[in-house]
């Protein structure tokens, strides 16, 4: 079946017209009738309709980068063929590569924050003619804004006399205005559902002109330049018609729009009919409803319901109640049951006659308190956002299996919801997330200043009128909002306006003012910044910096405040380092030049070999930070959902690689979708692990608890538990008492006690609990609870700072351990690094250096200088306390190719070599440097005092031995 609306044609059915208004002749009572009313008028033959002219192909273009066209009267004769090239429609510019090389000149639509590109000594080779590459986002091949006019010959058949005729464009960018023999038909200005223009009174048989001007400059209708409807930040400002371009020549009395409100206790649908007549005379006929499964062809179809209709000149409508009957199929998350209603017009009359199929779901979403239901089951919006991030083509796919393939791996992450941020996908989009059972979240395609009387006002109601008549039948589609974080003084007036207008016209969704802000009384819903880890502007305040590790917290303090469902705004934005391998991948019109400048750079700094683990370790620390993100959200009672910013990558806004997937929905490497969804799906085991290091003293005792948002309470079940070692070997098991979980989450599944005294230490566990079919893990740590005494070593100083004492031991061919005080490195050696331990938050770029400046730790495991403080080649929560103490050394003095013990992964667009703890011969003798204060505190840091046994064991042993010799003096000057 096809995703769109179409027309074809099925048995007539029976309505009665009078006066305009349509009146059942039909018994009275909203059900089959008995005995359906026998049809009138001509059941039988072939329509008129001829089959819809295909106007894609081959079209003429000439560009206007002037805006002279219209003042030249371009559109009054054909256009020169010698001023013209050849345009493949659907396509854009861009994909036919047409357009303007991209110069330090070009005017991109997107705002740029950090400019430094623009006159930054190190950006000059990229500023070069010919060779221009940007940081701030994908580089397109070709880049064009500004009218573009496209010319078509078409032939009407003689047929189509006395038909209604309309030309249908499908994903327009952006303002289309049409004429037809140098007449002009009119104007269209959506972003998001079809251009239609109707050519009747233009369609004599033979030859015609069609002539599009299509402009895509931000002009009076203000969506923003960032706004992903229109920025070169995600899809680019593209020009051109990419969906379907047809022709059709039907009735002039014909099906204007079908509403769908399904009534699920009823199992039964309200159908709402609009109907136009411009035949000039009144008509009577037939109308049949008949709806059938799409998700199982052949099977549950609704029995068709007859109704005869007289319909005098004009616009009317009429609304029927449709039984679908008892064992209707609900549509759900788990149980996507989609129903195609088939709605069909016959006159008595051969040429009267039309037919339309529109999709929708027996679903009824709501806010109901704190929380979404769907058809009375709570729901927990497990989601991400979708900012039009399409690189092969520049704009977002119109074909069903892209969107399926997209969905599907949502899915597989355990995602139920996507939030589509300042833009609104095609039909296909909507079809597909009908069949995978996707909650949608759209919005209107704005990210700009609002109600202030300016024309992007009105244009605002009319748009999602538009989305609304296109795919409001579509049962995904479950949210909306005007857009993405308003702007304006006079924003929650107007924004509570039209909420209100919508709430009141339709309420098979729900509505909210935008997505962030304003939290207004009119809202459905909230969706809201302040409950998740990292904010902006917030940097090492964040809870995952300034706390030590655990996972207990959650954002109750925040929920508690409102009455209404409340959804994390953009939550995570955690980054990984960019993936250079990514590069061969961008294959079509946007170009991953971002990524080669950062690659010219790292390569610059020696460090070019090391991007693969840069990038494994970066991405599981940034998946250890969407863990704690995702576990807190779903520890929080009566909290609504999440969206993520995001699971993919966002190319934009200063290039942020934010995702685990990368920008074509595609893993890089470091988790997969099974691991990930351990902690984010229907049903997820919670542990409230106090901390994450213990000592072999004390006891594990950590509180269990269940997220069940699955498609049915658990009955009767068995929660299991596991304490594993760093191997995945067994050492002990048990079960907490059977229990019902019913839907919801705050659910305690009981306490877990291990005593640790019987464990090896120092030593990483794992702790996992077992739910069902669901299973969560946990990283600990166990040390000592007394250290042993570092073996003698006569010539070991363990120092402070680089003292004399420390040069007299090392020019006598000694030993020094140097754990370094805080604050003790040059600013310009290091010191100036904002260290934290979590990833780094959207990009250092776009916000203003907002700290952390760094993606975690890069080390070997197997080193004998970490021999006691088991580690992972990443950073983990043991590595919490000496981050949060400590400092970046830069190594770049040192020489290239110096490589520390632990480096520090620097943000990609300064890639220094940094370390926390490196190794050097110098003065004559060894030096061992840890850039973490491991001493101030440390009885209440048992992290801290176990590095500090491990480094200094090494350094006392015959195993220290480093092979880089570097100037005494070098190494003085890294210091205050």
């Amino acid at each position: 079946m096809s995703a769109r609306s179409s027309r074809f044609a099925i048995p007539a059915l029976i309505l009665a017209w009078t006066l305009g208004t349509l009146i059942l002749t039909a018994p009275a009572a909203p059900t089959v009738p008995a005995k359906a009313a026998e049809p009138v008028g001509t059941t039988s033959g072939t329509s008129v309709a001829d089959k819809p002219a295909d106007v894609s192909g081959s079209w003429l273009l000439r560009l206007d980068p002037a805006d002279k066209g219209l003042a030249e009267r371009w559109f009054e004769k054909p256009l020169p063929y010698k001023l013209t090239k050849i345009m493949q429609l659907p396509g854009s510019l861009a994909e036919r590569k047409l357009g303007e090389d991209i110069t330090v000149d070009t005017a991109w639509t997107g705002g740029i924050v950090d400019k430094s590109w623009f006159s930054a000594p190190e950006y000059a080779p990229y500023r070069m003619p010919g060779a221009v590459k940007v940081p701030f986002w994908l580089n397109p091949i070709k880049h064009y804004v500004g009218p573009a006019w496209y010319q078509k010959d078409v032939a009407f058949p003689k047929s189509w006399k006395g038909r209604r005729v309309v030309l249908s464009l499908e994903r327009c960018h952006w303002e289309t205005r049409l004429w037809i023999d140098g007449a002009e038909v009119g104007t269209n200005d959506s972003l998001s559902t079809p251009h239609e223009y109707d050519l009747t009174r233009f369609a004599k048989p033979g030859s015609h002109r069609l002539l599009i001007r299509i402009d895509n400059r931000i002009r009076d209708i203000a969506v923003g330049e960032n706004a992903h409807s229109v920025s070169d930040h995600t899809q680019t400002n593209w020009n051109g018609i990419v969906g379907n371009m047809a022709l059709t020549a039907g009735s002039m009395l014909y099906i204007d729009a079908v509403r769908v409100d399904p009534d699920v206790p009823g199992r039964k649908a309200k159908v709402t009919v609009q109907i136009v007549n411009d035949t000039g005379r009144p008509h009577t006929g037939n109308i049949v409803l008949l709806a059938s499964r799409v998700d199982t062809p052949g099977a549950g179809s609704a029995a068709p319901l007859y109704i005869r209709f007289t319909a005098a000149e004009g616009r009317s409508e009429t609304s029927v109640d449709y039984p679908l009957g008892s064992d209707a199929v609900l549509w759900d998350e788990f149980s996507p049951g989609v129903y195609a209603l088939n709605v069909s017009l016959r006159g008595l009359t051969p040429e009267v006659r039309d037919d339309r199929t529109v999709r929708f779901g027996l679903r009824d979403f709501k806010a109901q308190g704190t929380r979404f239901t769907v058809n009375g089951r709570p729901v927990f919006l497990r989601g991400t956002v979708e900012c039009c991030v399409f690189p092969k083509t520049g704009y977002p796919p119109m074909m069903g299996d892209e969107w399926r393939r997209i969905f599907l791996t949502a899915k597989a992450h355990g995602l139920n919801h996507i939030r589509f941020h300042s833009w609104c996908p095609p039909e296909a989009a909507f079809a597909a997330a009908d069949e995978a059972g996707l909650y949608l979240y759209v919005e209107c395609p704005l990210w700009a200043e609002i109600g202030e009387g300016k024309p992007v006002d009105a244009w605002l109601y009319k748009e999602s009128e538009r989305i609304i008549k296109a795919y409001g039948n579509h049962p995904s589609f479950c949210l909306m909002s005007a857009g993405n974080e308003p702007a304006g003084k006079s924003q929650a007036r107007f924004l509570g306006d039209f909420v209100n207008s919508w709430r009141n016209k339709d309420r098979r969704r729900a509505y909210t003012s935008g997505a962030g802000w304003p939290s207004i009384p009119e809202n459905d819903f909230h969706v809201l910044a302040e409950p998740r880890i990292q904010r902006w502007g917030e940097g090492l305040n964040s809870i995952i910096n300034r706390r030590a590790p655990q996972a207990e917290f959650d954002f109750r303090d925040i929920t508690a405040k409102f009455d209404k469902p409340v959804i994390g705004h953009e939550v995570g934005q955690w980054c990984a380092y960019p993936n250079f391998a990514e590069i061969e991948k961008y294959t079509g019109v946007l170009k991953a030049k971002n990524f080669e400048i950062f690659r010219d750079t790292l390569a610059a700094s020696g460090l070019g070999a090391l991007a693969g683990d840069f990038l494994s370790s970066s991405g599981k620390l940034q998946a250890l930070c969407y863990k704690a993100d995702i576990e807190a959200a779903l520890r929080t009672p009566g909290f609504a959902g999440f969206e993520l910013l995001g699971l993919t990558d966002f190319p934009g806004q200063g290039t942020a690689p934010v995702g685990v997937l990368d920008a074509f929905w595609e893993e890089k490497g470091y988790i997969s979708p099974l691991e990930f969804r351990r902690f984010c799906g229907p049903v997820v085991p919670l542990a409230r692990m106090p901390k994450m290091v213990y000592l072999q003293s004390e006891e594990l005792i950590v509180p269990v608890e269940a997220a069940n948002f699955g498609p049915a309470p658990l009955m009767k079940v068995v929660p299991e538990w596991a304490l594993m070692t760093a191997k995945d070997e067994f050492l002990q098991r048990g079960r907490l008492p059977e229990r019902d979980v019913p839907w919801g989450n705050d659910l305690s599944l009981g306490v877990i006690k291990i005593p640790l005294a019987g464990l090896a230490a120092p030593a990483r566990y794992r702790l996992t609990v077992r739910l069902a079919d669901s299973e969560n893990g946990w990283d600990f740590w166990v040390y000592p609870a007394a250290l042993p005494a570092a073996p003698p070593a006569s010539d070991l100083l363990v120092a402070r700072r680089l003292d004399a004492a420390a040069v007299e031991r090392l020019k006598a061919g000694g030993k020094v351990l140097l754990v370094l005080e805080k604050g003790a490195v040059k600013p310009e050696k290091g010191g100036s690094v904002a260290l934290g331990f979590s990833s780094i938050f959207w990009n250092t770029a776009w916000t203003s250096k907002q700290p952390p400046h760094t993606l975690g730790l890069l080390c070997d495991p197997a080193h004998p200088a970490l021999a006691e403080f088991p580690t992972e080649a990443c950073s983990n929560w043991q590595w919490w306390d000496a981050i949060t103490h400590g400092q970046a050394v830069r190594l770049d003095d040192l020489g290239k190719g110096f490589t520390p013990i632990v480096r520090i992964i620097d943000d990609w667009f300064s890639n220094r070599s940094l370390a926390l703890v490196f190794e050097v011969r110098s003065g004559g003798g060894k030096l061992l440097v840890c850039a973490s204060d491991l001493i101030d505190g440390a009885e209440n840091r048992p992290e801290a005092r176990q590095l500090l046994r491990s480094l200094s064991a090494y350094a006392a042993g015959p195993k220290f031995d480093p092979k880089t010799a570097v100037d005494l003096e070098a190494i003085k000057g890294l210091f205050k």
